[in-house]
C-alpha cells in the first residue's frame, strides 16, 4: 500500500524540526536545504511505498529488497550523513576508511538525529532518545574518531543538559557564533 500523504507529512515535519534546530545554532543555509533530496522520485516513491510512520522507510525497503535504493541515493547527496564521508583507504590492509567530517555537518547530523527521534518517538520523546539510538547503532558505524567524539559530546550534553543549553553551547563553543544581546552558555552557567 502506498502512503503518499503520510510520507510527505512525515518528511516535511522532520525537515521543519531540523530547520528549527539548525537555526537555533546558526546554520541557516543547512536548515533551509536539509534533506531536499527526500522529495526526489527515487527517495519519495520508496518512502511512500515503505512508509510505516514509526521508523525509516529505508529500513523496510532494505528488508524487502536486500538494499535501499532510496538510502543509496540519499547518503550520496547529503553531507550530514556519516556514510557520505567514507572513502577508499590508501592502506592495503583496510579497504574503507572514515574521513573526518567538517564540524558544520557534524552539527547538522546532530540536529537531524534529534529531529528524527522527535518525529518517530512523538509524545514519548525524551532528550536521551538521540543518544540511546546512537549507542544502539554505534557498533556498525564507520565514523572518524574525532567526528564520533564531537557527535557523542553533543548527544551526551543534550541528554544531561537539555536542548536550550546544548544549542547555546554548540552555537557559541563549537561553531563560534554569537548572538548580539544573547547570553552564551558559559555566561548562563554563572547566573
Amino acid at each position: 500500500m502506498w502512503h503518499f500523504a503520510e510520507h510527505f507529512k512525515t518528511i516535511t515535519h522532520h525537515r521543519r524540526l531540523v530547520r528549527r534546530h539548525c537555526f537555533a545554532v546558526g546554520l541557516y543555509w543547512q536548515g533551509l536545504t536539509h534533506d531536499l533530496s527526500k522529495y526526489s522520485p527515487t527517495e519519495f516513491l520508496a518512502g511512500a511505498r515503505y512508509y510505516q510512520g514509526n521508523r525509516s522507510p529505508n529500513d523496510a525497503e532494505r528488508e524487502d529488497r536486500g538494499y535501499s535504493a532510496a538510502w543509496l541515493h540519499h547518503k550520496g547527496r547529503n553531507k550530514h550523513h556519516l556514510d557520505y564521508w567514507i572513502d577508499y583507504s590508501r592502506d592495503k590492509g583496510t579497504p574503507m576508511v572514515a574521513v573526518e567530517m567538517p564540524v558544520k555537518y557534524v552539527v547538522e547530523m546532530f540536529c537531524d538525529r534529534l529531529a528524527a527521534s522527535k518525529t518517530y518517538n512523538k509524545e514519548q520523546y525524551t532528550d536521551a532518545d538521540p543518544y540511546n539510538y546512537y549507542m544502539k547503532s554505534k557498533s556498525h558505524y564507520l565514523l572518524h574518531p574525532k567526528t564520533a567524539r564531537l557527535l557523542e559530546k553533543m548527544l551526551i550534553m543534550l541528554k544531561n543538559e537539555g536542548e536550550k543549553r546544548t544549542f547555546c553551547y554548540i552555537r557559541r563553543n563549537i561553531l563560534g557564533k554569537s548572538r548580539k544581546g544573547k547570553k552564551s552558555w558559559n555566561e548562563l552557567r554563572k547566573l
